[in-house]
Formats: C-alpha cells, structure tokens, sequence
C-alpha cells in the first residue's frame, strides 16, 4: 500500500512528535492513502510554519504487516468516530493502546459540525448526519514506534 505524508520538509525517516495542536486522532506520525489531501497539508503545514516547501513524502508497506498491529479502523464518520475525535480534539493526555488508528478526516466543514457537537449546539445524531455525506478522505495515524517500523520510505515530491 502506498500512503504520503505531506509537510514542509523531506521526512524519510518518521517519528512520532507531540503536536502543540489537538488532531483527529491524538498524537502519531499523520499520512494518507489520497495524494491530493497529503498535498493540501503540505500546503497548510508550510503556510503555518512560515518556512521550508510543500513537500509529499511517499511511503509504502506490507498490508499483511496489520495483521501483527493492534489497529483501529473507522470505516465511516459514524458515532464511534465522532467520540474518539472530540475526545482527542479536546483532551491532549488520551493514551491510546493502538499502533495504527485509520479513517476518515475531518475537513473544514466536518471540523465546523464537530466544533457545534462540542459546544453542545447538536446532538450526536444530527451531527453523524450532517457528516455522512460528506466525501471525507482518509487519514492513517501511526502511533508507535512498531507502527512506524512497517514503513519504507520510497520517495520525495515536491507538492
């Protein structure tokens, strides 16, 4: 499977770094299976670091490596989804016991209907409804060193 990972800068060799900011799926090294959405990071990522180029660093790896991963797998944006979201979107110290969590990510408009869900504005049904039809991409977070270990860097792009 081929997954990139878009950012500022060249990334061969991944680590996972606690991010300042509170991300869809906690603390991990974020890549995805959609080049245009890897794209639209490194654009974003370099607009907010005010420094270096979009950058798309290209990835693959065994699928049959899941198999020996503890991985959790969102398949839509449904009620399971949006819980572990806001949980992670509001609380930085969640400790997963996941290597790989994967699934849909929350775009501009899905970040407007969860910020309403949080601030109590909709309940869950009517935000897992406003999100359903929405075509989100999706998102590979790998969250341990023996997630990363399954990644063979292939190549760099400039986005």
């Amino acid at each position: 499977m081929i997954l990139y990972h878009g950012s500022n800068v060249e990334v061969k060799a991944p680590q996972i770094i606690k991010s300042k900011r509170l991300l869809d799926f906690g603390t991990g090294f974020y890549l995805t299976s959609d080049y245009e959405q890897a794209k639209k990071w490194a654009v974003r990522t370099t607009a907010r670091r005010e420094e270096g180029n979009p950058t798309i660093s290209v990835f693959s790896f065994d699928e049959n490596e899941f198999e020996k991963l503890n991985v959790l797998f969102f398949e839509a944006a449904n009620k399971d989804w949006l819980r572990y979201v806001t949980a992670h979107r509001t609380d930085k110290s969640i400790k997963d016991t996941y290597d790989i969590v994967t699934g849909p990510v929350a775009n501009d408009q899905a970040i407007r209907t969860v910020n309403n869900y949080l601030k109590g504005y909709l309940t869950e049904d009517i935000a897992i409804q406003l999100l359903l039809p929405q075509k989100l991409k999706d998102q590979y977070v790998f969250k341990t060193e023996k997630a990363l270990s399954i990644l063979k860097f292939d190549e760099v792009k400039l986005a």
